[in-house]
């Protein structure tokens, strides 16, 4: 194991899902149906996450992940493993664009704590593969995810009756956090990234739109989700590189919002304390970089211009176009390059190949070597 000091992002990066092998499907579709026990689901994850880890390595991802092949979705599994948070379905999924998602979501049971939850364990099976040049990182939704979660639809009520006190809620969410991030640290974590698509809601229009009628403002709902953010970082460990992933949303090749950012980059670009950001573009729906000029001096920026909802490959040419546009905004030393999510956020994963994942992957390190000469 590499005991070297290296930080995400690299120049060519990936947000860190994978699209699930067919094994890996059927194993859990066997666990359901009571064929098989969580042991022998956990030596089929255990094979097939060291054979993942191969081909990142072999694709030259200086970041490894487990993929998330532990996970059903990349956001409620954590939320699950804390305590206070149990699993519920709801009679309905998000609504993404021409698609509903699957209905599963959290409710609290008691006050929120993050003891002895189970991604740190996970976390020590991806670290074993560290060497020199590679580095695992650990992905988990953001604090103000787990916020938004609570308030979602009728989710509200059963939230309000354990925290009537929103400030409260807050702060057991943040300890919560703290308490996660120090037992991944503790378990040699050093490289974090929070997945975040609470932004992606203050960039969408009609959903403010329809927000308007509950009388809550941009402002308000942002300087509360920045709060419940940058409260999990305190006293975090210098060493720690924390990071943050922005989205619209990404189920099986659809989104869920769409807009610049404009709107949240004088809060989350300016304000909240990570050191570099993930960021959606590749496509219309993100806008364009002016807002990158809120982005703080010595905090880094990845370009996410490669699509994992579509399989065909980008012109490479138009890829470095738009990294030197970004340029006007961000030096280029500071500039990073990925595709602009994961390619499976949720087990159902994004509408391509296992090639054409692989292929999207190797046009990011060709693109980083002819821009920056290095991956």
């Amino acid at each position: 194991m590499s005991t070297q000091t290296q930080h995400t992002p690299f120049r060519a990066d990936v947000v860190g899902s994978f699209l699930r092998p067919e094994e890996l499907k059927n194993a859990r579709a066997q666990l359901a149906e009571g064929k098989i026990d969580e042991a022998e689901l956990r030596e089929t994850e255990d094979r097939l996450i060291a054979d993942l880890i191969a081909k990142e390595k072999a694709h030259g991802i200086k970041a490894i992940t487990d993929g998330e092949f532990r996970r059903s979705y990349w956001h409620l599994d954590f939320m699950w493993g804390l305590n206070g948070v149990e699993h519920i379905e709801l009679d309905h999924g998000y609504q993404f664009h021409g698609e509903e998602t699957t209905k599963g979501s959290v409710r609290l049971s008691g006050r929120i704590s993050g003891e002895n939850h189970p991604f740190v364990e996970d976390f020590r099976f991806v670290r074993q593969f560290e060497e020199d040049g590679i580095v695992a990182r650990q992905t988990i939704p953001a604090p103000a995810q787990l916020l938004a979660e609570l308030f979602r639809g009728d989710n509200s009520r059963n939230t309000l009756d354990v925290y009537p006190n929103i400030a409260e809620l807050i702060s057991d969410i943040a300890a919560a956090y703290r308490q996660v991030i120090h037992d991944l640290y503790a378990a040699g974590c050093r490289n974090l990234q929070f997945d975040d698509c609470t932004w992606g809601m203050f960039c969408d229009t009609h959903y403010w739109a329809s927000r308007q009628k509950e009388g809550v403002s941009i402002e308000e709902e942002a300087l509360k989700y920045l709060r419940v953010n940058n409260l999990a970082l305190e006293g975090r460990p210098a060493d720690l590189t924390v990071t943050s992933h922005i989205c619209r949303g990404n189920y099986h090749s659809t989104y869920a919002c769409e807009g610049s950012y404009d709107p949240v980059a004088p809060y989350v670009f300016a304000q909240e304390h990570v050191d570099a950001f993930y960021l959606e573009y590749d496509d219309h729906r993100s806008g364009g970089f002016g807002p990158l000029k809120f982005i703080p001096e010595g905090t880094k920026v990845v370009l996410g211009l490669v699509t994992t909802k579509a399989a065909g490959l980008e012109d490479k040419a138009a890829i470095i176009s738009r990294i030197r546009e970004a340029e006007q905004y961000v030096p280029l030393d500071r500039l990073y390059l990925s595709p602009q999510c994961g390619f499976a956020s949720c087990e159902i994963g994004n509408k391509l190949t296992e090639e054409e994942q692989w292929a999207k992957v190797d046009l990011v390190q060709e693109i980083a070597r002819e821009v920056w000469g290095e991956s």
